[in-house]
């Protein structure tokens, strides 16, 4: 057994190795030893020193109701050149959102754009999209911000499902009115 350089059976080699403290413990020793908190969080400061375990968060801006924004995201979609574009209210069919927005677009560009601007309307609106389908394949894109779910179409894919058929018990709501 070579411990030691050159010399057989010497414990001179492992002492050296056990002087380092990161073998010493009998693991390697982590550099980062302090929690890190997630980008774009503070922790908070209190008086008994630094608290890692609470973040401090926004308060939540409050929101329009549901159907101000359904409207809004109608509204952001005909100005964006958006066609056939209907607003249904779903509240008395699904307890899983409250209204539908069903538009068609004419070509991939168009789709995104739409998707874009009532994104960036809702977030300015102060809510958040918690679900985004479809964006990539570009033929139906699906944004879902919990109590309104929008539908952006290509002309295919709106006369291919027909939502507004499939959902004909919802009543229709005049969105340039709201």
């Amino acid at each position: 057994m070579m411990l030691k350089e050159g010399v057989p059976g010497s414990l001179g080699g492992v002492a050296k190795i056990l002087a380092r403290p990161e073998v010493s413990r009998g693991h390697r020793a982590d550099p980062c030893t302090e929690p890190v908190p997630p980008r774009g969080l503070r922790p908070i400061q209190s008086e008994g020193g630094r608290l890692t375990t609470a973040l401090r968060h926004p308060a939540p801006a409050k929101l329009a109701d549901a159907l101000t924004r359904a409207s809004l995201c109608a509204r952001v979609a005909a100005d964006n050149k958006g066609r056939d574009v209907i607003v249904l209210d779903m509240r008395r069919i699904t307890p899983i959102y409250d209204f539908l927005v069903l538009v068609t677009g004419s070509s991939r560009r168009q789709m995104h754009a739409i998707a874009e601007e009532i994104d960036d309307a809702m977030r300015e609106a102060g809510d958040r999209r918690v679900g985004l389908e479809g964006y990539e394949a570009s033929r139906w894109i699906v944004q879902d911000y919990g109590d309104v779910v929008v539908h952006v179409f290509d002309a295919e894919m709106r006369e291919y499902y027909t939502l507004e058929e499939l959902w004909a018990d919802a009543q229709r709501v005049d969105w340039e009115r709201v």
